[in-house]
């Protein structure tokens, strides 16, 4: 699935949408890449002569991939992030990396759902991390007008 199919189930826009592909891997995982240009808002600042993809990124990179694991009568709805849990960082993602991120659903409960993910570059592990969100229908902010 490219930029465009992806934005098709996710809300997110540029900057925001952190994925440039997104495909099913073995196991019934997701498997998502996003190639750190270098440009990047949040590189500006994040650090001078040293820029590193912030963390709370790379773990929206994560949570994004996980649009291809739900169910297709859930599609169209608007993912929110509910928690956070077990977040480690491991390894400093920068600038011309590729980031590649697997994720796993692990339950569900209703609206919400549970799932753990990681994103590698050039082989090693950057971060993992358990997390949670919730599928919300949102009424269309356009259609009043």
């Amino acid at each position: 699935m490219n930029r465009e199919e992806i934005k098709a189930l996710l809300p997110h826009r540029e900057p925001m949408l952190l994925l440039d592909e997104v495909t099913k891997g073995e196991n019934g995982e997701a498997v998502g890449k996003y190639t750190v240009r270098g440009d990047e808002f949040f590189l500006q600042g994040h650090f001078p002569g040293f820029p590193i993809v912030p963390g709370v990124i790379q773990c929206e990179m994560i949570a994004q991939t996980a649009v291809l694991l739900v169910p297709e009568e859930e599609k169209g709805k608007m993912p929110y992030y509910t928690g956070m849990n077990n977040v480690k960082f491991k390894h400093p993602l920068l600038p011309g990396e590729t980031a590649i991120t697997r994720v796993t659903l692990k339950a569900r409960k209703g609206i919400f759902y549970f799932a753990q993910g990681t994103l590698e570059a050039n082989g090693k592990v950057c971060t993992k991390a358990e997390f949670s969100f919730a599928l919300v229908s949102v009424k269309d902010k356009n259609a009043a007008n």
